[in-house]
């Protein structure tokens, strides 16, 4: 083939790629969540059932849900996947949202040594739990990176009753510097330690420690009879109304940044709640345990 027509097959080539190409990328949806749903194993299977049925893909920032709100009040990501209520609710009040899906559910846990030096074992009531192991100065690890899970954890020292300090931190995301305060036991520098990860790195931290931890009951599950998990803190405090832990997902607002993919955020949610994404979402069991619980389609 003579070069100049080469040339001319070589732009024909381009011409032909550039508009799947492009159609490719915007089916790409940015998606920040709490490190949970990916720490659980959820949304390995999750996403390619999503991408499989719509040609989705979603590129995922597994961060703590405080974290992973401020990227959507930033205009970072097209869609949050996160877990605490009352914070999701200040960002659709806020503007920052078109509407809350709820997703599924399952719940939190107080995670130990089964020796259980504080005796917490079989207590329903988490804040009394936390209570006795404050009282033991029994070793507690706490994420300390204002999760869902922190929030939470924050919520039932309050409850306890137990003395508390203000911790105050400068964070920073996409540029903007914000400052967000934390709850820590009185006096609890020796047995109380506060490590800034996520849920998986908390509960293995916790176990080579033989300490304490509250984390939900998926991720834990996945660490405990996940594919070569070895864990030996068992579950010690379950099932009071103050430990259920819900997920929603939030589009972000086009009206606060144009730029964000709505209507394919609009369908990822819309996916995730019908009875195709509720059904992926309770069939996801480690050696017969489920993980979570569809709230859209029972």
């Amino acid at each position: 083939m003579k070069p100049r027509s080469l040339c001319l097959w070589l732009a024909l080539l381009v011409l032909l790629t550039l508009p799947a190409a492009a159609t490719a990328q915007d089916k790409i949806l940015k998606m920040s969540t709490t490190t949970s749903t990916q720490a659980s194993g959820l949304l390995d299977v999750l996403l390619p059932a999503l991408e499989k049925d719509t040609g989705i893909q979603v590129k995922v920032f597994a961060k703590g849900t405080g974290a992973a709100i401020r990227d959507g009040m930033d205009g970072n990501v097209d869609v949050i996947f996160v877990h605490d209520r009352e914070r999701e609710d200040k960002f659709l009040a806020d503007g920052y949202g078109t509407k809350r899906y709820g997703v599924m559910h399952n719940d939190f846990v107080i995670i130990g040594s089964p020796k259980d030096p504080a005796g917490v074992k079989e207590l329903k009531d988490a804040a009394a739990a936390l209570k006795k192991i404050a009282a033991a100065n029994a070793l507690f690890i706490s994420r300390g990176d204002d999760s869902g899970t922190h929030g939470k954890e924050q919520a039932l020292w309050k409850s306890s009753g137990v003395a508390a300090a203000t911790q105050r931190v400068e964070v920073v995301s996409g540029g903007n510097k914000r400052t967000i305060s934390f709850i820590v036991p009185q006096g609890s520098e020796k047995w109380y330690l506060s490590i800034g990860q996520g849920m998986g790195k908390t509960i293995t931290f916790a176990d080579e420690k033989q300490a304490y931890t509250l984390t939900d009951r998926g991720t834990y599950i996945s660490y405990k009879y996940g594919k070569g998990a070895k864990l030996d803190l068992e579950i010690l405090c379950e099932g009071g109304d103050d430990l259920a832990n819900p997920y929603g997902v939030i589009p972000v607002s086009p009206a606060k940044y144009p730029h964000v993919k709505s209507d394919l955020a609009e369908q990822f949610a819309q996916w995730l709640v019908s009875p195709r994404g509720q059904s992926v979402i309770a069939n996801y069991k480690m050696l017969g345990k489920q993980l979570f619980f569809p709230d859209a389609v029972k």
